[in-house]
């Protein structure tokens, strides 16, 4: 009788023991920062207040942007692609963070999919704009972008995995959305997308890999849309006769799976790395809140969010900027890209401005740089409300007082993975689109090493 009672509780404890560790509001960083941890839990709950206020309760559609000034808030009743896979995955990360609770984000998720199975569609394929009333904003063209629609068929993957009563309806519509017509099988790359009203693609080709559109390729390979030979069909750097470019790039041409791919590199100070287009930071690691880069990519492109995480640290550090974070974000009279110039092929410009989101996509790279980095920003006058600005400038300390869903879901999800040990990438990589070319990420080395 007593073995048994001493068996009762043994069993018992381990129950608890295992509940208290796999709680959500229990989530704990790698580096073991308590005051780190603490303090993304506060903003990541003040981030999720902008969903809560700025989500239409009829469609679950988000505001694309809001901005606040001289006591009025502007918003920006419309959103895209993008904004809405940011929503779905920011919600999910909402529910295991203990921010809300499964039932509220089951039912917020439900609205948005019950809107999206009705709005207009080409392809399966959405387009840019919509109202967030639901209907189509025709007033900005008819286009399907290519990198967008990847963002709501990331959301849509994570969401199936996520909540076992929404898998059957996120993952239909997820597997609806066919890439195929987008796709140039003569280059083996992507279109940057197709004008609906002009029946035409655009005539520009998404050419670079280490660019946010890598996302929407993976999953299109995964879901067996295009060939898995498109991968290999982009550009790591651009040829070497390609004289235009920032840097001639250095490197060798390695054989993948019977395609020839130039494995070059550029260097900032020592620093060995495949570049961005622009040099910004969500160009580089945005992808990287769905795709496990950083636990298959460890010869490629994993090792290249390190070192882009680096330039960014090392570019502020050489202009003697208070902060460091530098991507395409919000100004006090509109939108701009931003870059750490010399990590891109054709680097976006570099005025002093500095955005919040490119911190926390840093977040599983650098977490001691990036709590720094936050303390920073606020004393920069960037902290309001809804959790951080989208920018401030260094330079003449103007900040820009709004909010972007795109911004916001970029900072939701990278708290989620430093905190959750890459929980949105194991949602992601549970589903069969997510698994399926994993073996592409695994296989490569870039020439950084």
């Amino acid at each position: 009788m007593l073995k048994r009672k001493s068996f009762i509780l043994a069993a018992i404890f381990c129950l608890l023991s295992s509940l208290i560790v796999t709680s959500p509001v229990m989530g704990k960083g790698p580096a073991g920062n308590a005051a780190l941890d603490n303090q993304l839990k506060s903003i990541a709950k003040k981030t999720y207040r902008y969903f809560e206020d700025f989500t239409d309760p009829k469609t679950g559609l988000t505001y694309d942007e809001v901005r606040l000034g001289n006591g009025k808030v502007a918003e920006a009743k419309h959103t895209s692609p993008t904004n809405i896979g940011m929503y779905l995955i920011s919600t999910v990360t909402a529910d295991k963070m203990g921010i809300i609770s499964k039932k509220e984000a089951v039912s917020r998720i439900q609205t948005t999919l019950n809107t999206l199975e009705k709005l207009e569609k080409w392809n399966g394929l959405y387009y840019n704009w919509y109202y967030t009333d639901g209907t189509l904003k025709t007033d900005w063209g008819q286009f399907i972008s290519q990198v967008d629609n990847g963002w709501l068929s990331a959301g849509l993957i994570v969401v199936s995995e996520a909540y076992d009563e929404l898998e059957g309806q996120a993952g239909k519509l997820a597997n609806a959305m066919n890439y195929e017509p987008l796709y140039d099988p003569e280059v083996g790359q992507f279109r940057g997308g197709y004008y609906v009203d002009r029946g035409e693609l655009t005539g520009h080709h998404y050419g670079m890999l280490y660019t946010e559109p890598r996302v929407a390729s993976y999953i299109a390979i995964g879901k067996g849309d295009v060939p898995s030979d498109h991968w290999w069909k982009m550009f790591r750097t651009l040829p070497p006769e390609w004289d235009w470019q920032a840097q001639i790039p250095t490197g060798t041409t390695v054989e993948y799976d019977g395609v020839p791919v130039f494995e070059g590199h550029y260097q900032y100070k020592g620093i060995k790395f495949v570049p961005s287009w622009g040099g910004s930071m969500f160009e580089g690691l945005m992808p990287g809140l769905v795709l496990k880069e950083k636990e298959l990519g460890t010869k490629a492109l994993g090792l290249n969010n390190q070192r882009h995480v680096q330039i960014q640290i090392a570019y502020a550090k050489e202009k003697g900027y208070p902060a460091w974070g530098f991507s395409p974000s919000a100004t006090p009279d509109g939108y701009s890209e931003f870059a750490a110039t010399p990590a891109g092929t054709s680097g976006y410009k570099d005025d002093g401005t500095v955005t919040s989101h490119a911190t926390f996509l840093a977040l599983e790279y650098a977490p001691k740089e990036a709590y720094e980095n936050i303390k920073a920003l606020k004393r920069l006058g960037t902290y309001g409300k809804y959790g951080f600005y989208d920018s401030v400038n260094v330079i003449s300390g103007d900040i820009a007082k709004a909010y972007l869903a795109l911004d916001q879901g970029m900072i939701m999800g990278s708290i989620a993975n430093y905190l959750f040990d890459g929980l949105i990438r194991d949602y992601f990589h549970s589903s069969e689109i997510g698994r399926n070319p994993e073996e592409l990420l695994r296989k490569e080395e870039f020439s950084i090493r």
